[in-house]
Order: structure tokens, then sequence, then C-alpha cells
């Protein structure tokens, strides 16, 4: 129908210009190593300007004061403050849809299939947390004891996309959800761990608006602007609350419609119903711009494409590129720059690092793997199809990968005091270990496919 209706209508037989240019960008951004690799390239750049003669520039940039002033309203911050509390927000939003998602539709939907994942992530975030204390009981840099308990989703799935059809898609559903709940968990770790003062008067008003925002979703207000709207009220109210401005993107997302207006089948009907109407509307050498008909199925066409989709998936599938190509390499850009002439030392000497490095390193792997086993010897869940412990263990190594979420919670912990140079080269170091030795082993785990052999 396509090609009839093309030749109807004369249309370009060939992309236009800005398409052919567009083209290798987007095929890079459609494969799951995109971000990842983009996060990496990002903290190369943070790591070479900070560790370079000009140093003191990248200092300068991040500390660049910046405010916005309505009226009374005045609200003033650094460019790495408005990154971490303005940016990050937007990240939050989109782990929390992504939590909502998996919990209604995903591998977290039934008690059975949550489990599995559930339990390794538990696993995993504990024993890196005890690890922490062990090394740090009675010091001031106790307080750093969330950040060994993330796992870096970006960078996790971007080592297992390295390795291609090699790794069964149940691994990788396990990685993704396991992932997802560590989110869950780093969340509300987040939110009560790292909450020192509240304004309740503020944090009263926060829940007004959840509250608004959940009451349109009953409703059946489906428009992502008026969400955006309570979206930017929740969050200042939030960054006056005492409470991290981040968990207002996590609580958003729970009150974002996850049904449609349209099901499946109503939408086959109306589409082929319009694009017959199209094809018919179509008039040789009569521009597409001025025939009305066809604009107005057109129309009709994009707005029942809306339908169909709820919400929840059109938020989450339009902000996810600009999280994983933008947001989240300039908070790395931002965070990951650490002077290694005396960071890198103290991460590999002082109790702080050391908890940060075998925490990610160690302890991920032995949390994970024996909370695993333990579901699959209990006979509490199975393993997922086609998936092996051995390759559950090398996982467990990709997941040792902290990163972002433990940057940013080093952030709150420490907020510039004395152990957070010495914790961030810490992230950086096990970050880099687990994923190097969990990519041998997921090679040595896996099977290369008949087209790689």
């Amino acid at each position: 129908m396509y090609d009839a209706v093309r030749s109807l209508t004369n249309g370009p037989t060939e992309p236009p210009r800005i398409d052919r240019m567009l083209a290798p960008f987007r095929t890079f951004s459609r494969t799951a190593a995109a971000g990842g690799i983009l996060l990496f390239l990002a903290t190369v750049v943070a790591l070479v300007w900070a560790n370079s003669p000009w140093s003191d520039s990248y200092a300068r940039l991040w500390s660049t004061e910046l405010s916005i002033e309505a009226g009374r309203f005045h609200l003033d911050a650094t460019l790495s403050h408005w990154i971490n509390d303005g940016l990050m927000v937007i990240f939050f939003f989109v782990v929390g849809l992504e939590i909502k998602r998996e919990v209604l539709v995903g591998e977290l939907a039934s008690l059975r299939q949550a489990a599995f994942p559930i339990a390794a992530a538990i696993g995993g975030a504990t024993v890196p947390a005890l690890i922490f204390l062990a090394f740090n009981a009675g010091t001031e840099a106790v307080r750093g004891w969330g950040v060994p308990m993330a796992t870096d989703i970006a960078f996790a799935l971007g080592v297992l996309a390295l390795l291609g059809s090699r790794v069964p898609n149940g691994l990788k559903v396990f990685l993704a959800a396991l992932a997802i709940a560590d989110d869950l968990i780093a969340v509300l770790v987040i939110a009560i761990a790292y909450t020192e003062t509240v304004a309740w008067i503020y944090l009263g008003a926060g829940f007004v608006v959840l509250c608004a925002a959940f009451i349109l979703n009953w409703l059946g207000v489906i428009r992502p602007i008026v969400y955006a709207v309570l979206g930017i009220v929740l969050w200042l109210v939030f960054l006056k609350s005492g409470v991290h401005a981040t968990i207002a993107g996590v609580l958003l997302a729970m009150a974002i419609p996850a049904r449609t207006r349209i099901d499946t089948f109503d939408f086959v009907a109306r589409g082929r119903a319009l694009l017959s109407d199209i094809e018919s509307a179509a008039t040789p050498g009569v521009s597409v711009v001025t025939n009305r008909d066809h604009q107005s199925a057109l129309h009709e066409l994009e707005t029942t494409t809306e339908f169909v989709q709820s919400p929840m998936q059109r938020m989450e599938y339009g902000l996810h590129p600009w999280v994983a190509f933008l947001i989240v390499p300039l908070f790395a850009l931002a965070n990951a720059g650490v002077p290694l002439d005396s960071g890198l030392g103290e991460a590999l000497t002082s109790p702080s690092g050391l908890g940060v490095i075998i925490g990610l390193v160690i302890g991920k792997q032995v949390g994970i793997t024996l909370s695993a086993l333990a579901m699959v010897r209990f006979g509490i869940a199975p393993l997922p199809d086609g998936v092996t412990m051995r390759q559950i263990y090398a996982v467990s190594w990709v997941a040792g990968i902290g990163f972002t979420m433990s940057l940013f919670i080093a952030e709150l912990a420490f907020d510039g005091g004395e152990h957070l140079a010495a914790i961030k080269a810490a992230v950086l170091v096990a970050s880099a270990i687990a994923g190097t030795v969990g990519y041998l082993l997921m090679r040595l785990a896996t099977q290369p496919t008949p087209a790689e052999s």
C-alpha cells in the first residue's frame, strides 16, 4: 500500500538529505551498548580533563553559580547541583517508569517471576553494604555505606551487548530485572538514609501535588504536559522539603497512566480504515500539503496511534534517548573528574576506598550468587530459561559496575567532604575491574552462535 500511495503522490524515491545524514547516528543509537559507550567516553573525558594542565577550568566550570528568579522566588545553585538535583530528576523519573512497567507487565509482574531477580538484588545490595560498614565502622566515612549497593544498568547491559547473540535472552532479562530492583532499593536508601531534616510543610505540599496527579490519572487524563507541569511543582517543593528532589521523579512516575484509550483490535480496525482513506485521497500531481482529505486522515491516524499507547509507554520511550545520550553522560562528565594523584592512592589504601572496591567487586558477586543459589536449591524460584548458574555467577560480576548510582549516592553522602575523592576513585576502579572480569567470564560461560564460530 505504501508503494501505491507513493506512486500516486509522486513522492520522493530517496530519503531526504537530513535523513541520510542522520542515518549512522540512528543506527548507533538503536544498539544496546550505545548509552554505555557514551557514558564511558564521558568518563574518560572527565578523568583526562581533571588530571590535565587545565584541571582548574574543570573545577571552575562545575562550580559556576546559576540562578533562577521569578518575583520573590529565587533558586541559586552551582552547575553541578543543577545537573545532580535537576536533570537527574528526569533520570529517576525514567527509572520510576521502568519499575512501574516491570511491576505491571514485566519480570516483576508476579511473585514467582519477581522472586528470583529481587532476591538476587537484595543479596547484591546487602553484602556490599555490610562489607563497607565492616571497613568503616566508627568513622565519618560510614555514611557511604549505600555507595557499593548500586548497579549501573547502562554499563551492565552494555557489557552484555558487546557479546551479542551469544548471551541468552533469559540472562539479559534477568540482569535488567535485577538492575531495576536494585534501582528501587537505591531509591529507598536515598529517601530514608540520606534525608537528614524534613520541612513538613513542603513535604505536605508535595503530597497534595502527588495526590492531584493520581486523581488526574483516575479521571483518565493522558496529556503528558499536565503531568510535566505537576512534576515541576513537585520537584520545587521537594527541593525545599529536605527529601532529595530526585525522589520526586520516582513518585511522579507512579502516577503516570498505564492504560490506553483504545485496545489493539480497535487500533488495527481504525488504522486499516484510515490507511484506506489516505490511499483513496491521494491524487497524482497534488502535494500532500494541499490535500485536505489526506491531511485529515493522517492527523486522525496520528491521534489513533497515540491512543493505543499508554502515557507511561510514550514518556519512557520519548525520554529514554535524552537520559541515555545526554543526561547520564553529562552527569558522568560533571562527577567522574577525580584527581588521580591523590584520589587513586586513597581509593586503594583508605578504609572508605577499600570498602567500596571490595564491596562492589567481591560483595556483589557473593551476594547475588548465594541468593540465586538459595532460591534454586530451596525450590522457591527456578533459574530463567536457558540460563545456568555459571552464567549467573558471570553476570554477578557485571552487576558490580556501580558507576552512575554509586557516584550519585557518594555525592549525597559526602557533599564535597574529605572522603569524596577517594570514594569516587574507588567506584571507578571497582567498576573497571568488575566490568572487565565480568566480560571475560561471560565469554567463557556462553557459547558463540554458528555465525560467530
